[in-house]
């Protein structure tokens, strides 16, 4: 565990009976739309497409309401150890699990939107003690991003990714840990990838699920897969992406309603869960019921929905064009994640690409999807990023 000092607090996550009584009494008194206008033929593939279905979401709500244990939640966060410091005026939580292990590297791992610590929960303790004794080990730090979970929300703009960067710098230096190994993807990836081009000193190497080329290459020379992933990304951008373009320019807006109503803010969380899932219809083929719920209702008992969009507002489209990474890279790029990266692309902004790897499965959330082998792509590619330092 962390020595405790001034600068860093032991944290214990205790949500109120009556912040409990209360969502489940806005869940009860909930008003809901019409359901969605359907097609002719059902079940249809396309019953997504205008959103949550009604169906879905009453289902959902109702679990919440009378099934949902968010108490186990906490005691799991608990379990793990949490703590806060304060970097640059701004109260930072993260969880903190030292591996038992000697030969452990200090490992951080950062989440995106709409994800949270809630995404790792369930790889921390492999991470740090694998069953495999050949499996490398790690002393694993996993912050909540400024404006996320129990973090503290800015009071001031300029709180982007490149400032969280060097804050988790300052977090890694504070628990001991000079040099590091780091990986995220979504907002996670790009603070990674910044991480790996920003502060080479400290980052021995760097495992993502988000590479991002320079701007303006071309398609010449790509392979048949990769130019259909470079054509899905672009559809991303041009027709699925207005939750983007609201949280990026009108944040505040937006989040009057995920602060005020739980099914707004479930509605909000659950359409991105399906959407970019490795799944045929629901986001429940392979992430659980309570484990969305664990991400919805950190985000609602800590108000932290306004908060949280406003990454959007500080860093949409804000990688340096210039920025290279030179410290070893492994890259694992899943099929239906929204971003994907063809390796010609990626080898112009990371130089020492180690390790690559494009799954057969999973989506946006690969802990939550496919945790047992997200566990397996880290550790291997980690092991390569560290074997490339010796």
């Amino acid at each position: 565990m962390p020595r405790l000092t001034s600068d860093v607090q032991a944290f214990e996550a205790r949500a109120t009976d009556a912040d409990l009584d209360d969502l489940r009494a806005r869940l009860a008194a909930a008003r809901l739309p019409e359901a969605e206008t359907v097609y002719r033929a059902a079940p249809d593939p396309r019953r997504w497409e205008q959103g949550v279905p009604l169906a879905d979401l009453v289902d959902v709500v109702n679990y919440w309401r009378t099934g949902y244990n968010w108490r186990s939640f906490e005691e799991r966060l608990n379990r793990i150890g949490q703590f806060r410091t304060t970097i640059d005026d701004l109260g930072i939580h993260f969880l903190h699990r030292r591996s038992a292990r000697a030969d452990a590297t200090p490992l951080i791992l950062t989440h995106g939107w709409p994800g949270s610590i809630a995404e790792f929960i369930d790889v921390v303790d492999e991470l740090a003690d694998p069953k495999d004794a050949d499996a490398p080990a790690f002393h694993v730090v996993v912050p909540s991003l400024p404006g996320f979970g129990y973090s503290d929300k800015p009071a001031t703009t300029g709180w982007g990714t490149e400032k969280i960067a060097a804050a988790w710098v300052e977090l890694m230096g504070r628990l001991g840990y000079s040099k590091f190994a780091a990986h995220g993807g979504d907002w996670g990836g790009n603070i990674t990838t910044v991480l790996g081009g920003r502060f080479p000193a400290h980052v021995l190497g760097i495992h993502t699920t988000f590479a991002e080329g320079p701007p303006g290459l071309t398609t010449d020379g790509l392979t048949a897969v990769e130019r259909k992933w470079a054509e899905e990304t672009r559809d991303f951008w041009r027709h699925r992406a207005a939750y983007a373009k609201q949280q990026a320019t009108r944040p505040q807006t937006i989040g009057y309603s995920l602060v005020d109503s739980p099914v707004g803010l479930l509605a909000w969380i659950l359409d991105k869960f399906a959407e970019w899932t490795d799944t045929e219809d629901s986001p429940f083929e392979t992430i659980s019921r309570d484990r969305v719920l664990d991400d919805v209702t950190l985000y609602w008992l800590t108000r932290t929905g306004a908060s949280s969009a406003r990454i959007y507002y500080e860093s949409h489209n804000s990688l340096d064009p210039e920025l290279r990474v030179d410290v070893p890279a492994a890259i694992s790029m899943y099929p239906r994640d929204i971003e994907k990266c063809p390796r010609a692309w990626a080898q112009e902004r990371y130089r020492q690409i180690v390790r690559w790897r494009s799954p057969e499965i999973g989506g946006h959330f690969p802990s939550l999807e496919v945790p047992e082998y997200f566990v397996k792509d880290l550790q291997e590619g980690l092991a390569a990023v560290l074997a490339a330092n010796r």
